[in-house]
């Protein structure tokens, strides 16, 4: 939405008179002034763009569908990082990849001795979160970009939902996700963040429901998948609707957080070929094992070549799903 959004808002400003409007927007998204310290500075060849899905329910709605697959703030306190992925821009080639960073990954918690879930390294505020995924992978992260549970939903919903497809019938009893046959089908706000939270993903296979077994894992891929749709139809959407545009911003701006340094105009003409489809999507290469009582992963060998590419040490390694 960020990334589609505003470069078409802008493609199609001049024509619409719609530009004042549209900075009006923006002007009024969040910024996170804390995050600051514990961004890295410019790194020749890339820019690496920290997107966070932050699992707060302190905005969660008794009265949505959901409620219960959400649930409250008092069960479920403080913030945790429900999303990770780094979006990596190559300032010579303006190539996209993206990286799923489990959350279940097991990390030094930032400058500090303690170790934990790199998900649970949010509640010590976003700073921490950077200086932790920094640490721990030892890539730049120049930019942070948050979007909480309940802008996520009105985001969708401003677009009149998003179309998720499936090679068979599909569930998640955790998250409240369900398509009952293969196909193809138009979920609201509610129904597309329990595809995307969805960890417990299971399909009907011989007509029985089979454990996808893929876990953190797998979710990372679909989110990774759902946000290129989500981008491509938002695209259709402003293009077909354009003076719809200012609902559009209105969810947008309601639901984003950002670093003070970030200029979306520009963010959003750099990464607009995710709208298109254009980029390669990866899978951090994980192990996975035990902490304790906690079910953990930890960096497998194969990670070095992905996590060289992310620093701008090295080229591409062929995709993994």
């Amino acid at each position: 939405m960020l990334v589609v959004g505003v470069a078409l808002v802008m493609s199609l400003a001049g024509a619409l008179g719609i530009v004042r409007a549209t900075n009006a927007h923006l002007d009024a998204v969040t910024r996170v002034p804390e995050v600051v310290s514990a961004l890295s500075p410019a790194t020749d060849g890339v820019e690496n763009y920290l997107l966070v899905g932050s699992d707060s329910r302190a905005s969660a709605d008794p009265s949505d569908p959901d409620y219960a697959a959400v649930g409250s703030e008092q069960a479920n306190p403080g913030m945790r990082s429900d999303t990770l992925i780094v979006v990596r821009y190559d300032t010579s080639s303006g190539a996209i990849a993206m990286m799923s960073i489990p959350r279940d990954l097991w990390v030094r918690i930032g400058d500090t001795n303690e170790n934990n879930r790199i998900n649970a390294a949010y509640q010590k505020g976003p700073d921490v979160l950077v200086r932790t995924v920094q640490n721990a992978l030892n890539i730049p992260i120049h930019h942070f970009v948050e979007v909480n549970f309940s802008g996520f939903k009105k985001i969708v919903d401003a677009i009149g939902g998003v179309r998720i497809c499936v090679d068979r019938a599909s569930r998640d009893k955790a998250s409240g996700f369900f398509i009952g046959k293969r196909g193809c089908k138009l979920l609201n706000g509610s129904k597309a963040l329990g595809y995307a939270r969805a960890r417990h993903f299971e399909q009907k296979i011989n007509g029985r429901w089979e454990l996808d077994g893929s876990g953190d894992v797998g979710r990372g891929t679909r989110q990774r998948g759902f946000i290129s749709t989500l981008a491509k139809q938002s695209a259709r959407y402003l293009a077909m609707n354009p003076l719809q545009t200012h609902i559009v911003l209105d969810a947008f701006a309601a639901a984003v957080k950002v670093d003070p340094g970030l200029d979306l105009i520009d963010l959003g003409r750099k990464l607009r070929p995710i709208g298109n489809g254009d980029t390669i999507s990866y899978s951090l290469p994980v192990t996975s094992g035990w902490a304790g009582s906690k079910f953990v992963f930890r960096l497998a060998n194969e990670a070095q070549a992905l996590i060289g590419f992310f620093a701008g040490l090295g080229p591409p390694p062929a995709v993994s799903q």
